[in-house]
């Protein structure tokens, strides 16, 4: 086990990240000539590069998001990516694990979503409440997230979360944007609708089957299994 400490906030991840995708050695041509140009030394004449399709962008592209460069895809060489099933799922049983913690550290200071009081709402102690559980969701994505790429309820269902363009375990800036996008709505309003947009999106997007948080951070899930 390593002895080097976690990355700190904004900085990347060590390079011996064991998910991080590794460029092939540079081995050379191969022959037992080396490298010289045929035809009597005179090299032949450079190939015009066929253009990428649609543009450049997409799976085609250098950047996942359209900023051309060579033709390659940014998930080559990594495992497939998860089912969008399962991935609601997983954030299901994190909501469960996270919203038990919320309900008995706000029970146990006697903040409680609503208090009534003849007429009187108290709608103080739900803005508390609210915050309470951004606060302990975002740090708990965000911790796990930039330490193995997994939630608990990732883990269970043997999924990881990754950075799109070299397959690595996000650093904690990026685990941190993935994290205030998905659950600062979620937290102080309209919960049920931001979840079924943020994380529905992925039901539909192609080809990296991202959410609205993935997108933000430029992340995918895979499968680890």
């Amino acid at each position: 086990m390593s002895s080097d400490p976690p990355p700190g906030p904004g900085q990347q991840p060590p390079e011996d990240d064991p998910f991080k995708k590794q460029p092939p050695p540079d081995g050379g041509s191969g022959s037992p000539y080396g490298d010289q140009p045929p035809y009597g030394g005179q090299p032949p004449p450079p190939r015009r590069p066929a253009p990428p399709p649609y543009g450049g962008g997409g799976p085609y592209g250098g950047d996942p998001y359209g900023g051309g460069g060579q033709p390659t895809d940014p998930l080559a060489g990594m495992p497939p990516l998860a089912g969008s099933g399962k991935r609601t799922l997983a954030r299901i049983i994190d909501m469960i694990l996270v919203g038990v913690v919320v309900w008995l550290l706000t029970w146990g200071f006697g903040v409680t979503e609503y208090d009534v009081d003849t007429d009187k709402v108290e709608y103080g102690k739900s803005f508390l409440q609210s915050l309470v559980a951004a606060v302990l969701f975002i740090a708990y994505d965000t911790y796990l997230t930039a330490k193995t790429g997994q939630t608990l309820g990732k883990k269970l269902l043997d999924m990881r979360v990754a950075n799109l363009d070299n397959g690595a375990t996000p650093s904690v800036q990026t685990s941190l944007i993935r994290a205030a996008v998905l659950w600062i709505p979620f937290a102080f309003c309209c919960a049920c609708i931001w979840t079924l947009i943020c994380g529905g999106w992925s039901y539909f997007d192609r080809p990296y089957k991202q959410g609205l948080h993935d997108k933000s951070a430029k992340t995918v899930v895979v499968s680890t299994s």
